[in-house]
């Protein structure tokens, strides 16, 4: 009896010990020589907490552009600034990173609920993305008028559907395995949209009407993605492309290295391009290019938060 008693209290001790260390590792912030900033956004519809990456040594009187990373199913803001490594790019080419993070209690998977617009909480979520984004604008030296937005998975639809509302606060929109909007409405018709199974209807029009003030869409998806479907990125830039008339361009085959390969396909109005599909073979359902060891990562493809950063710079230089 007196060795179950020890046993027992061993088991405990360790389990107490693991619970510990990964509350402190969640408190540990991710690599990076700048600063891991916590805030809260409030408004109308409840609040969310995000986090911000500020480079070091930021001067007095720098204004620098945002981008806003909106974290896949499974994920948090740490999990995700550690697999994409966007706050090494923000420390060397001088941005600062926000990223909002999704309640539990809001989806248990941590998912940005962007399919549920009938019910209006995927707007409400929206929303308080959007006033997180304007509290750092007031709180930090943020250029407004550089802000871009990128998102995997639930992240990258919840990044389309914010421009589709609030367009003119963009200069750039990415979304990594993501479903365009205004293919589902509900958790029903996402797990169909998921699969590819549901047509893309037409982007929003009024009062939301698209323009060619429209901030530049860049779609990265791997054909090998079984969660969600690469006929979902294919959609996305077709039906970006289809609001301002923009017309295919000829697709070229890229290999870096030994990443995966990939096809990049551009979307143009005259000179300018509207949107860009990158396909990226034997890619599954993770972010191309991410960390090796960390989960929705996949370190053989080609850098997506590099491509990420080029896009959205060539933006904000215009």
């Amino acid at each position: 009896m007196a060795a179950m008693t020890q046993g027992a209290l061993k088991l405990g001790t360790l389990a107490a010990a693991q619970t510990l260390q990964v509350a402190a590792d969640k408190r540990m912030p991710p690599a990076g020589q700048g600063d891991w900033l916590s805030g809260l956004a409030m408004g109308p519809h409840g609040m969310r907490r995000y986090r911000l990456y500020r480079p070091s040594d930021v001067k007095w009187g720098e204004c620098l552009p945002l981008v806003v990373m909106l974290h896949g199913c499974g994920q948090d803001a740490k999990s995700f600034a550690q697999s994409t490594r966007v706050n090494r790019i923000a420390e060397r080419e001088r941005f600062l990173v926000l990223y909002p993070e999704q309640d539990r209690l809001s989806n248990p998977q941590g998912c940005w609920n962007w399919f549920e617009t009938r019910s209006g909480r995927a707007y409400a979520e929206a929303d308080l993305i959007m006033r997180a984004i304007d509290q750092v604008c007031l709180l930090y030296p943020v250029d407004s008028t550089r802000v871009a937005v990128a998102g995997l998975s639930a992240g990258a639809s919840m990044a389309a559907l914010l421009v589709t509302r609030y367009a003119n606060r963009f200069k750039a929109v990415m979304m990594h395995s993501g479903i365009p909007p205004g293919t589902a409405h509900s958790r029903l018709s996402a797990l169909g949209a998921m699969h590819g199974h549901r047509r893309v209807k037409p982007l929003p029009t009024a009062p939301f009407a698209m323009s060619a003030t429209w901030p530049p869409l860049m779609v990265i998806h791997g054909n090998s993605d079984t969660v969600v479907s690469a006929r979902n990125g294919r959609a996305a830039v077709r039906a970006w492309s289809a609001a301002v008339d923009a017309k295919e361009g000829k697709s070229r085959e890229v290999q870096r290295g030994r990443r995966y390969s990939m096809t990049v396909t551009d979307y143009s109005v005259g000179k300018s391009t509207v949107a860009t599909l990158v396909e990226v073979q034997q890619l599954g359902h993770a972010w191309s290019g991410g960390a090796a060891n960390e989960a929705y990562s996949d370190g053989k493809g080609p850098d997506a938060s590099r491509m990420l950063w080029r896009f959205a710079a060539k933006q904000f230089a215009k």
